[in-house]
């Protein structure tokens, strides 16, 4: 994250790449709070204030500038949603003689997604440090490892 502040600067108009840079510059701040290997009552307290800030940065930044630029999915997601359509339509029509003519292709408008899991759990992640100790220090890895051994056959 670190290394795309010089990648992004100057590469939307004013005020939106203001808004970008600064919401880069809390990204970085707040990743690298949330990956420190020791925390204190005060980096905690630092880190809750930056998800508050991170957040506030993020809905201004779907209100003011995901708002002005139309956004169309990529290329591969286009022709996997075709693909899936058409599937889908082959399976229905599989016994009947009746086949539609295919949808010319278009590429479907994208918005950003404020209601992810990801962004949900941010204000979480204080209280997880907090109570489980600093993210480098557990994983799911030991589970994943045991649901692992059950799929082998004794």
């Amino acid at each position: 994250i670190q290394c795309s502040l010089p990648v992004f600067e100057g590469l939307l108009p004013e005020p939106h790449n203001e808004t970008v840079m600064d919401l880069l510059f809390t990204l970085c701040k707040w990743h690298t709070l949330a990956k420190l290997r020791l925390h204190t009552s005060s980096t905690l307290e630092i880190l809750k204030n930056t998800t508050r800030n991170l957040g506030n940065q993020i809905r201004n930044w779907v209100k003011k500038t995901c708002a002005v630029f139309d956004t169309h999915e990529l290329p591969k997601e286009e022709s996997a949603r075709h693909r899936a359509a058409s599937t889908s339509e082959s399976k229905d029509n599989r016994d009947s003689d009746h086949h539609r003519n295919a949808a010319p292709l278009s590429k479907l408008r994208k918005l950003f997604n404020m209601c992810t899991y990801k962004l949900h759990s941010l204000g979480d992640y204080v209280a997880a440090i907090a109570r489980y100790g600093t993210t480098d220090g557990y994983s799911t890895q030991v589970v994943s490892y045991f649901n692992c051994l059950s799929l082998i056959p004794y």
